[in-house]
Order: C-alpha cells, then sequence, then structure tokens
C-alpha cells in the first residue's frame, strides 16, 4: 500500500491493557494504518488482550510489547484508546505513567478519547492545559488542573482528546492530520470549563438496558473474581 504523505515511516505506540474499548481501538487505529502508519501496541503484559464492548467481553487483539520493553525514543507518537477498564488498569503502573510523561516531555503528539484521560491525569500532564474527555469524566480531569471543554474535539499543544466512539466523524480527521501534520493548537482560558452535565448519556442508559441477560460463563467469571478476592484478602 502506497503510503500517504506525513505518515512516511511513522511509528505510532497505542497503548492499551485488557478491558479497551474496542471501537475506540478499531475505528481509530485502522484508519492511522490505511494512512501508512507503523503501529505497535503497547500493553502491560505480551499474548492477546481483551476488548470490550461496553462491559460485554470482544475480540482479543495481539500484544506487540510489554511496558517494561517499550522505550518512548523509538516511537513518533502515542495513542491512548479508552474505555472503563483499559485506562483505569493503565493508570495504576509506573512504568505507564513515566512512558507517557516521557512522550509529553519530548514534546511528542499524545491523543485519547473518552476515560483514557485518566492516564494522562495520573501520569501528571493535565495542569493548565485544556482538553475534553467522556463527560463522566469532567470532574477528575478539572481536579487534576486542566480546564474541559465539551467539544468533540480539543488539541491543546502536543495533547489531542475526544469524548467518545460518538465524535468519530471529527476525531479521526483530526487525528490524521494531528499525528500527521500538526495542526495548530486551540486556546483556552482556564476558566473556562464547561459545566458538568445534568444528565447521563441517553444512548448509553438505552445500550445498556438492551443487554442481554447474564449468561452461565458471566457468573463463572463473577465468582472466579470473587475467590481471587478473598485469596488476595
Amino acid at each position: 500500500m502506497k503510503r500517504k504523505a506525513g505518515f512516511k515511516n511513522q511509528k505510532i505506540a497505542v497503548l492499551m491493557a485488557d478491558g479497551f474499548e474496542m471501537a475506540e481501538y478499531a475505528v481509530p487505529v485502522n484508519a492511522l494504518r490505511a494512512a501508512g502508519a507503523d503501529i505497535t501496541i503497547v500493553s502491560l503484559r505480551k499474548g492477546r488482550i481483551r476488548g470490550v464492548n461496553l462491559h460485554e467481553p470482544a475480540r482479543r487483539v495481539r500484544a506487540d510489547l510489554k511496558i517494561e520493553d517499550a522505550d518512548e525514543t523509538d516511537f513518533d507518537a502515542l495513542f491512548i484508546p479508552g474505555g472503563y477498564i483499559n485506562p483505569d488498569l493503565l493508570r495504576q503502573s509506573a512504568l505507564v505513567r513515566q512512558f507517557v510523561s516521557d512522550f509529553d516531555t519530548a514534546g511528542k503528539p499524545i491523543a485519547t478519547l473518552c476515560h483514557g484521560p485518566w492516564v494522562l491525569a495520573s501520569s501528571g500532564l493535565l495542569k493548565d492545559r485544556v482538553i475534553t474527555s467522556w463527560p463522566g469524566i469532567r470532574d477528575d480531569v478539572v481536579n487534576a488542573g486542566a480546564s474541559w471543554a465539551d467539544q468533540p474535539v480539543v488539541r491543546d499543544r502536543n495533547l489531542l482528546t475526544s469524548r467518545g466512539p460518538q465524535d468519530f466523524a471529527e476525531f479521526v480527521p483530526a487525528l490524521l492530520q494531528f499525528f500527521g501534520q500538526q495542526a495548530q493548537s486551540i486556546e483556552l482560558a482556564p476558566e473556562d470549563s464547561s459545566p458538568q452535565r445534568d444528565e447521563p448519556p441517553a444512548v448509553v442508559l438505552a445500550a445498556m438496558r438492551g443487554l442481554p441477560r447474564p449468561s452461565l460463563r458471566g457468573f463463572a467469571i463473577g465468582l472466579a473474581v470473587a475467590g481471587i478476592a478473598l485469596a488476595l484478602s
């Protein structure tokens, strides 16, 4: 495949763990690959990591590199998919926090969406920055020192953020431009944070209501998790 201008020899680290939201990985990463980017999946472990659709299991994706073997200097940019579980696991790893911080120190592009900014917050990157995220973590990013904008896509210097899959139509083209050509940043004053929303997204409530009843598989997983928790207590 002929590579487009701006992505020749571009090496992008995709940082994610078990519980990554499948659409938030597949749609942006497939667009980046189609543009000619060289993608490396960096995770907490080697092997095939589990994606999810909301909280339902989705397909697995093979991780190329364990975080302890990853070096920021080998990459041109960093992308962090969201999901509920994935960023919560990532943010608890000191090696992940250092890896993300190294990209910021080097001034390299970092893009994330949905709950992904949790990782930026724990890595100490959000003070005096302007970002967006899934509305439910608005207070988390504000408490980490950022201004939160209720917009589909926000660029502040080397950070590009988006609210979630509902904004793919705006986010994916912005991501390609951001990683490929380095678009101009926006400027918002710290006091310009958008207010917290009054209600959770109706689309998510509807999706959760429409999910099937728990299966025996889910019951077995629950028992296994409870057993592990008791063993560790």
